[in-house]
């Protein structure tokens, strides 16, 4: 009967070492300052956030350094002989549209994309400024018209294009509208600078809400008492938007621009649903059109110089952004 009791130091000793364990974690955990301890909660979904993002990556940029081959995934190495190419406009024949042409920049790939990031970025966030002063206010049914100018965001790029291409067909009513002040002619769908005049006023009904529901977020968190003091001091309206207002959002206006400028670069659906890339064309149709021709090395190539050209963008907002954070601006 003695051998069927267990040893009474087995079941005392392991729950004791389990609590002082748990007891130190505990402790450990409590003493990390608020920076480690976020890397710590978020540092599992960073990693395998990285896991998933970085191989296609790496791999893209691998498949960039081979030859385009129909018979097989992966050509002859050439190394940088297709950023060269396409750069020096020797593989503008498997593009659409040529990469880069100065004497006819709306139907060249580079110049186009450029234009419609600059011009976009400007309209959107201008008008998303302006939306969110306004929704700022206060008024009556300040929350419904809140809901509604987010129906054109929500969207699909699909719908949305199709509404365009509608208007602006021949004999549209967009079209019909603008031809009698001389601005479009009776087919601006196929004409590349009126089609991308068309595809920034898509983007400005779609795009201007999401930046001025970012703005607006910036703008409550402004301290009333700001105004207060100006107030006192007896400044204008101006005055408090100059001295106040936009001060304070502009490192949110950066942050809308910069995504602004990232959705720009890489835009396809507006172009491909209102008109097509062959008429305006754009990086990404390139990227798009060289895969579905199987030219794998020439797309993950493209794909690399708009990556590179995204984060060059993004680090000149960045910079703006903690010199506007650190008093600079």
């Amino acid at each position: 009967m003695a051998t069927n009791q267990a040893d009474p130091g087995q079941n005392t000793t392991l729950p004791g070492a389990l609590r002082s364990s748990g007891a130190s974690v505990n402790d450990w955990v409590e003493n990390l300052s608020e920076t480690k301890f976020a890397y710590l909660v978020l540092g599992p979904t960073l990693v395998l956030f990285t896991a998933l993002a970085l191989w296609p990556i790496l791999y893209t940029f691998k498949t960039s350094f081979f030859a385009d081959s129909f018979s097989q995934f992966h050509g002859q190495f050439v190394g940088l002989g297709n950023y060269v190419g396409i750069v020096t406009g020797t593989r503008d024949y498997s593009l659409i549209r040529p990469f880069i042409d100065l004497q006819n920049p709306f139907r060249s790939v580079l110049p186009t994309t450029l234009i419609y990031t600059a011009l976009s970025v400007v309209l959107i966030t201008a008008f998303g400024f302006v939306q969110a002063l306004v929704l700022n206010k206060t008024f009556r049914g300040r929350s419904i018209v809140r809901t509604a100018v987010l129906i054109p965001w929500a969207v699909p790029i699909v719908i949305q294009g199709m509404i365009f291409y509608l208007l602006f067909i021949p004999g549209g009513l967009g079209t019909e509208f603008l031809n009698q002040f001389g601005i479009v002619g009776s087919r601006p769908l196929s004409n590349s600078l009126s089609t991308m005049a068309i595809v920034t006023l898509a983007s400005i009904w779609k795009r201007s809400a999401y930046v001025a529901l970012i703005v607006l977020a910036g703008l409550q968190g402004i301290d009333e008492n700001l105004y207060d003091v100006a107030d006192v001091a007896g400044a204008s309206r101006w005055q408090k938007f100059r001295l106040v207002t936009l001060p304070q959002a502009i490192p949110v206006l950066m942050i809308a621009m910069l995504l602004t400028s990232i959705g720009s670069m890489r835009i396809y659906g507006q172009i491909d649903s209102i008109a097509s890339c062959s008429v305006m064309p754009s990086i990404t149709c390139a990227v798009v059109g060289t895969f579905n021709g199987s030219l794998y090395g020439t797309a993950s190539a493209l794909a690399f110089i708009t990556a590179i050209l995204i984060g060059l963008v993004s680090l000149v907002y960045l910079g703006v952004l903690s010199r506007s954070n650190a008093g600079g601006i």
